[in-house]
């Protein structure tokens, strides 16, 4: 075998032999970023005062584990709703500092609940001699009425925590027919409350933020934390608020009929791809939703950016799935109002970003052939656009990629259409 062999950087080898090297097949590294993630801060009797994410096969199977209630309860059906649609959530407990936790005595053994909050009042704990062992006890955690946990030990010393109360004492076990935890209290919600869930929740990854709440210092807030999340910091997220069509602003929705719809809004808008829209969609929560309106106040509604809801026979329906943008001027035309306009051009600012931070940033050349590779990569995802009918009429020409005015900067101008759904019908029928 000769001695020369393996890869080359350029043909400048001494020794005889082969230099291969082995190059990838050009693809598209980029692809369409993943939709359906909401963001809520929700006041609970139980919880972590952290973000946790909860995905929706989780919700619907380990509720009571996750959030300290059944899927069932009348607690969890805000995010019956969001899940409705999501795939993703976001949730911050609004009341969780500066609660208590709630704790009992049984003799030697000391239980606290693992959280503040008058979920813990709820906790009983049973100790009863074990059947197979006379020297033994079982001790067993409810929850209301449902068994989350059972241990078998001799002492106080060998019982471990579970996922609800701590245990804590030595000595020997007391049986007791049953003793419910108490002291457990909710901490109180401020306007500080939101203030923390918004700087918690902004290191996270979301489609849309959501209050149901009727105060309006709370709504400014969270429009103007949206408004600069997507003018000054490039991050494409929407907030969906009851009632506050004075945003005006393309990253804010405002739902008329009811606060509670916000919910259903939220994980609907998060959930919906970027080549669908929500106009005409059916409502599928829970909630009774008031429709009393005239066809003059919806008409009213839709000038004024607001996402309302209609009865269609024994249906309630979106009437048109639009944000709060009225403003509209030659640079930012009526098209920035539809929600499904927003969602391709919102994908596009994301996933571009993405893919430049991913592939790109301080790996690529800032040169010609550098330049032409992003660019054939920017064809390839448009491409994927035109071809789920997010955008039309797309040609390679519609994007440039350019040196900026320092060796670093890359500037990058593109044409782009984005399509809508249909919603009007304009039928003339010539009679003969």
């Amino acid at each position: 075998m000769a001695l020369g062999g393996g890869s080359f950087t350029s043909a400048n080898k001494v020794l005889p032999g082969a230099y291969i090297n082995f190059v990838s097949k050009a693809r598209a590294l980029g692809s369409l970023g993943t939709r359906g993630t909401v963001a809520l801060g929700l006041e609970l009797g139980w919880g972590p005062s952290e973000v946790i994410t909860i995905e929706a096969e989780e919700f619907q199977k380990e509720t009571l584990s996750l959030l300290g209630y059944s899927y069932f309860d009348e607690v969890m059906k805000p995010l019956r709703e969001v899940f409705k649609n999501a795939k993703t959530l976001k949730l911050y407990r609004l009341n969780a500092d500066g609660g208590s936790n709630a704790t009992t005595t049984l003799g030697t053994l000391t239980v606290t609940a693992k959280y503040p909050g008058t979920r813990g009042n709820d906790i009983k704990i049973v100790v009863q001699p074990s059947i197979d062992n006379e020297n033994n006890n079982d001790v067993i955690t409810y929850v209301g009425n449902l068994k989350v946990d059972e241990q078998t030990v001799a002492s106080v010393e060998g019982l471990k925590s579970n996922s609800f109360v701590s245990f804590s004492g030595t000595g020997t076990l007391e049986p007791t027919a049953g003793k419910n935890l108490a002291g457990g209290t909710d901490g109180t919600v401020t306007g500080e409350s939101y203030v923390t869930f918004l700087d918690k929740v902004e290191s996270e990854n979301f489609n849309v933020v959501a209050y149901a709440g009727s105060d309006d210092l709370t709504k400014s807030l969270i429009s103007a934390f949206i408004k600069r999340l997507r003018d000054a910091e490039g991050y494409k997220v929407q907030a969906v608020l009851y009632d506050y069509p004075r945003a005006d602003h393309e990253g804010v929705i405002s739902v008329k009929n009811n606060c509670e719809l916000v919910y259903w809004v939220a994980g609907a808008t998060a959930g919906a791809e970027i080549n669908q829209s929500l106009t005409n969609r059916i409502y599928t929560g829970e909630y009774i939703v008031n429709t009393k309106y005239k066809p003059s106040e919806f008409e009213k509604a839709i000038k004024n950016g607001e996402f309302a809801f209609y009865q269609d026979g024994d249906v309630v329906r979106v009437l048109t799935d639009i944000n709060t943008f009225t403003s509209f001027e030659p640079s930012k035309n009526e098209d920035f109002s539809s929600n499904r306009v927003i969602r391709v051009l919102d994908q596009i600012a994301n996933d571009v970003a993405r893919i430049f931070g991913d592939y790109y940033l301080g790996k690529v050349s800032n040169d010609s052939m550098g330049r032409t590779l992003f660019k054939n990569e920017l064809v390839k995802y448009h491409e994927q656009l035109q071809n789920s009918q997010a955008i039309e009429e797309f040609i390679a020409d519609d994007i440039e990629v350019l040196q900026g005015s320092g060796k670093r900067d890359v500037i990058i101008n593109e044409a782009v259409k984005p399509t809508d759904s249909m919603e009007k019908l304009y039928m003339s029928v010539e009679i003969q």
